[in-house]
């Protein structure tokens, strides 16, 4: 047995009494459960395959989290410092090259079902998502660890990556039995989407139509539990899905941007019946690794959230007369007259026009051991030790090259101003909701807002602002047919308040008639009960309000989805980003229509994984998936440029895969964390 202590790790840990780490022995369940840890609710042991040696290391994971540090230290003698000054071409001669030496996996150990519908105990191995084993060696890892654990214990091999399903497909499944991550991850009972921690009273209901029911009776100290959330569902202290659903839908964004738990408990109706839960009171807890539902014997004593006091400022909008513009002319600065998601879009132009941005800030953050990660993403680039303007000016060429900005104009805040100052009808329907609003007379907010919504929709617009609509649209963009009509608030994409499909857009319009009337119709999203409610319990002013209007060209697509740059569900990962698709229209994803197809891609050392197939039964090619991987390294390089000068604050990508395999950006904003 080894007996390194656990300070030599640099974990700080107090040094344990022994280190059972075992090499040689056979593998027995009573030893498994011995050395294990936990991970995703699930036990867990790393392992060490020394080929020269013709031998293997059980970790005792209470004293070794890295198996390159336990190579490093135990088996070849080096001392932290020495690792940590090679620690990437260490990391190489185990994780990536072709005759190495060391085998690195984990064993977990799963419960399901086998062909007959009967539980089963079984193992999986797999190794980490950046190791490139080519077919020979998965083979060869796979029959080792096989030949040594217990026999009646079933094992699989989980291919890690993309790269390794691929070698594995040349490899017969009776050699090499197998399963696939979203085979195995896919149907878990319980999933987290969004950590955080709440106690409060559980509220469950079985349709949308019981929750829409008991809405009004909601209250910010209730977690609401039902098979889907809906979109609108109310500000509260925690959520629960009973049926899977995205980490990237509205609704997780929401709860990320409210900072309450959110995951997906199968199990949930068992759990109610079992304890009695729904209406008791409960402490819910998320985390990465454990979701719990823990009854409370009594009510507690709580206060109010901090949100509950919440006062956010916005800056004052500028509404003097602006032009209504194309949107490569717009620049991040004009956000106080066009509204966030314009601004990004005009910045997106000018990246991708001038080739001169900076977009490596990402990866010249320290990520401790390593100074940086520049010689990561040279790697990414095919460079071989570029200079730094080299590698500035390959990442901007990358992203140039991969992605388009999308054509369309932009309207100011200044039109929808004069169209609402041109009735006075409007104008005493918005003072009457100002007036309840300053009361807080929330009974009559409601019927106040759906009144001026309607009002706005049926109101006429002025011919002089119809005309600098229609006038300045460009001819070929009226010409093609199809538009879409988007949302651009200086209401969203806030510290503390996020907005995800709080505002309309309108994705089929054609004429000039429906081109009004759908402007109007996101116009009169700004002033929607639930919009207007919600800001209200921000302490965002009504007076500060506005919309401005983004008018694209529609343009159909193969493939759309969103693109995080981060991964939702573990916030301390800086390699991957999370990224969903689905045939057709990226509002298929964020609107729940399907339950998307879910890839993770890390963006350091390379690779990609399949998370879900959602509503798929399968994949997509092996060329789909690499241009994904292209559009991930496109998202994280962006990130450097529109999370500046915090350059690890991710982003929101909606995207499309053009019918002519381009791939068009259609939204950036903040992604809130």
């Amino acid at each position: 047995m080894s007996g390194r202590v656990a300070d030599q790790l640099g974990t700080g840990a107090p040094e344990p009494a022994t280190d059972r780490t075992v090499v040689g022995e056979n593998l027995s369940l009573p030893l498994f459960r011995t050395l294990s840890g936990v991970l995703s609710g699930h036990p867990y042991l790393k392992v060490v395959v020394d080929r020269a040696e013709g031998t293997w290391h059980l970790l005792d994971t209470a004293v070794h989290p890295f198996h390159v540090n336990y190579i490093a230290t135990q088996v070849l003698g080096m001392d932290l410092a020495e690792l940590d000054a090679t620690l990437d071409e260490f990391n190489a001669s185990v994780y990536m090259d072709p005759e190495r030496r060391f085998l690195l996996g984990v064993l977990s150990l799963h419960t399901g079902e086998d062909p007959e519908g009967r539980e089963r105990t079984f193992l999986v191995l797999e190794t980490t998502e950046a190791d490139t084993m080519h077919g020979g060696l998965l083979e060869f890892f796979f029959t080792f660890v096989r030949e040594r654990v217990d026999g009646r214990l079933p094992l699989l091999l989980k291919p890690a990556n993309h790269g390794q399903e691929e070698e594995l497909a040349a490899v017969s499944e009776q050699r090499v039995p197998r399963i696939l991550s979203h085979e195995l991850f896919g149907t878990r009972t319980r999933t987290p989407l969004n950590p955080g921690e709440a106690t409060g009273r559980l509220r469950c209901f079985r349709s949308v139509e019981e929750y829409e029911a008991a809405v009004d009776g909601l209250g910010w100290s209730d977690i609401v539990a039902m098979p889907s959330l809906p979109d609108n569902v109310e500000r509260v202290a925690g959520l629960i899905n009973t049926e899977p659903i995205t980490p990237l839908s509205h609704t997780n964004v929401l709860a990320s941007g409210w900072d309450i738990p959110n995951a997906i408990l199968r199990d949930l109706e068992q759990l109610v019946e079992k304890d009695g839960l729904d209406g008791a009171w409960v402490r819910y807890r998320v985390r990465e690794d454990e979701i719990t539902l823990e009854r409370l014997d009594q009510a507690p004593e709580l206060r109010a959230p901090a949100w509950h006091q919440q006062r956010i400022r916005l800056e004052p909008p500028l509404l003097e007369d602006a032009p209504v513009l194309s949107l490569y002319r717009l620049r991040s600065a004009d956000r106080d007259r066009y509204g966030t998601k314009a601004a990004n879009l005009g910045e997106l132009h000018q990246v991708l026009d001038s080739r001169t941005a900076d977009l490596t800030g990402f990866y010249g953050r320290p990520r401790p051991p390593r100074e940086d990660l520049y010689g990561h993403l040279a790697a990414r680039l095919g460079l071989r030790t570029p200079s730094a303007a080299e590698l500035r000016a390959a990442a901007a060429s990358f992203v140039a090259d991969t992605v388009e900005a999308p054509e369309g104009i932009a309207l100011p805040f200044s039109l929808q101003h004069r169209f609402l100052t041109s009735s006075p009808a409007l104008q005493q329907g918005i003072g009457k909701l100002k007036m309840a609003l300053e009361l807080d007379a929330t009974d009559v907010l409601d019927s106040l807002c759906l009144h001026v919504q309607h009002l706005i929709r049926h109101t006429p617009i002025p011919e002089s602002v119809a005309r600098e609509i229609t006038c300045v649209l460009p001819a070929p963009l009226a010409a093609r047919g199809r538009l879409v009509v988007r949302s651009s608030s200086n209401a969203e994409d806030l510290p503390g308040f996020s907005a995800a499909g709080l505002y309309d857009s309108v994705t089929t319009v054609r004429g000039t008639e429906e081109l009004l009337d759908a402007v109007r119709r996101v116009w009169a999203s700004l002033l929607s009960p639930r919009s207007v409610r919600l800001r209200h319990q921000a302490g965002i002013s009504l007076d500060d309000t506005y919309m401005g209007v983004i008018i694209q060209v529609y343009v159909p697509a193969a493939l759309g989805g969103v693109l995080v740059t981060c991964n939702p569900t573990r916030r301390q990962d800086f390699r991957n980003v999370y990224l969903n698709c689905s045939p057709g229209s990226p509002e298929q994803v964020v609107e729940g229509a399907v339950l998307p197809q879910q890839y993770c891609y890390n963006t350091v050392e390379g690779g990609g994984r399949t998370v879900d197939l959602g509503s798929w039964s399968e994949g997509l090619s092996a060329g789909t998936r690499a241009r994904l991987a292209d559009l991930s390294l496109t998202g994280r390089l962006l990130q450097s440029h529109f999370s500046a000068p915090e350059v690890d604050a991710p982003l929101d990508i909606e995207w499309l895969l053009t019918d002519q395999d381009d791939f068009r950006l259609v939204q950036i904003r903040p992604y809130a964390l």
